[in-house]
């Protein structure tokens, strides 16, 4: 992950945030850059993880739809579980910001190349070991 984003990032800093005050972060209400920086590291953290990821992207606005997606999950997450609301118009502006946060991410260095190839080597060797099997004469007698 540090690849990707640095510990003093502001999306690690909300992450760590988050993930050492739990029990308190929503209190008195819901702070949305913390929630759209900590649902963006929660993104990169999914995909490179590689977990639940079935089908690869293979372009940059795939990846970035990709990612997008799992930070509207951690999103929700974190609105669901809050004991406070949004303020109006809240949600919009979360998602902008994460939005923001993965693109200027992926705009960074070579991390769109980085995390294309990253699963790529996993599903390259699953592939041919599958090809093979496929290609096997059975015996029915």
């Amino acid at each position: 992950m540090d690849r990707i984003l640095s510990p003093h990032s502001p999306e690690a800093a909300a992450h760590n945030h988050l993930q050492e005050n739990w029990f308190s972060w929503d209190l008195d209400s819901i702070n949305e850059s913390l929630v759209s920086n900590c649902s963006s590291y929660s993104a990169f953290d999914r995909y490179i993880s590689g977990a639940d990821l079935y089908i690869l992207p293979n372009t940059q606005a795939e990846l970035e739809n990709l990612l997008k997606s799992y930070a509207y999950d951690a999103i929700h997450n974190a609105i669901a579980t809050s004991r406070s609301s949004l303020q109006p118009g809240g949600y919009s502006r979360v998602c902008t910001l994460a939005e923001k946060s993965i693109r200027d991410i992926l705009e960074s260095n070579d991390n769109v190349n980085f995390l294309l190839g990253l699963h790529r080597h996993d599903n390259k060797n699953q592939s041919n070991g599958h090809d093979r099997k496929s290609t096997q004469r059975i015996s029915t007698k």
